[in-house]
């Protein structure tokens, strides 16, 4: 009688090379960013940099070049002034000027990067402003973390930051009761915009110049320590939580990317897991480099942008 034999050594290598062959179950589909949706800023104010809504849904809430904090309040309000420095009002800020307000910064403030307390709905917001470039900042109980980019060059100097390789960034905590600053870590690469993870056992840093995430800890046994949470393809503005357990990361451009190249159009974002693997990526127009990715709970994108003087909707 003719020995019998199993086919299921065979099918199992089989199934293994099909699925060798096929995209990741991991990575969705990219989205495409080329057609949006805009949401206008009144005449005169650009750069909406960072979008953040209140814990009640109301919003967005964008900051702008010319030191101010708007509010949109629907088709019927639109967008009204919402919160402004004490040197914006000092300084008579709103008045006409023929000095560029990059350099009325260190006397009017840049607010950047906004954040929500979802328990107190207060407000926070990073802000160019003094000397120094101000980075990202995030809050949780009574502290609330933030960056300073660079002890060197200023807001409008970030492409020195990054040319030069500047190594003068901090990570730091400020602490609403005691009411003071600590230093967690210096000797920093351009760390700019800031975000904690949904355990609250570690902060993840986007580190503009050298193109990478960088993992602080907080909590646990490894509490004061940091290190690469993953590489990414450009290079990063602000990262905000996706809701999901990972990260959506806004690039300003490609890391390798030829300005007059056959591309029309390049990545803006890219989202990354809780792991730090690549999940999703979205593409846009090469005349857009967004500053912030904030993804809504209706599955709405929206971009914020230092340049361009309107907000981005990506359905």
């Amino acid at each position: 009688m003719a020995r019998s034999t199993s086919k299921l050594p065979l099918l199992a290598a089989i199934l293994l090379a099909v699925l060798l062959l096929l995209p990741s179950a991991a990575v969705a589909k990219a989205i495409d960013a080329t057609n949006t949706q805009h949401m206008d800023l009144p005449d005169g104010p650009v750069g909406p940099e960072s979008v953040a809504f209140d814990k009640s849904g109301a919003g967005p809430y964008v900051s702008i070049s010319d030191g101010r904090i708007l509010k949109y309040g629907g088709e019927g309000a639109g967008w009204t002034t919402f919160s402004y420095s004490p040197s914006y009002a000092k300084n008579d800020c709103g008045a006409p000027s023929e000095i560029p307000q990059s350099a009325r910064e260190s006397s009017c403030g840049r607010p950047l990067g906004l954040r929500f307390h979802n328990n107190s709905g207060n407000l926070g917001r990073r802000c160019a402003a003094s000397l120094h470039e101000r980075g990202g900042c995030c809050q949780i109980t009574g502290d609330v973390y933030f960056t300073d980019s660079s002890t060197t060059y200023t807001r409008a100097q970030h492409e020195m930051v990054t040319g030069m390789r500047d190594s003068t960034g901090r990570i730091m905590r400020y602490n609403r009761r005691t009411n003071k600053v600590t230093v967690l870590q210096s000797g920093v690469t351009y760390p700019n915009d800031i975000a904690i993870s949904a355990d609250r056992t570690h902060l993840i840093v986007a580190l503009t110049g050298p193109c990478k995430l960088m993992r602080y800890w907080i909590r646990g046994p490894n509490a004061g320590t940091s290190e690469l949470f993953t590489d990414l393809p450009g290079y990063p503005d602000n990262v905000r939580p996706d809701g999901k357990g990972g990260y959506w990361v806004a690039l300003h451009r490609e890391k390798n990317e030829k300005p007059n190249g056959k591309e029309d159009s390049h990545l803006v974002a890219i989202r990354i897991g809780a792991e730090g693997e690549r999940l999703q990526e979205m593409r846009g127009p090469k005349d857009v480099r967004p500053t912030e990715t904030v993804e809504r709970e209706d599955g709405k994108i929206y971009l914020g942008s230092v340049e361009l003087s309107y907000v981005s909707i990506v359905n």
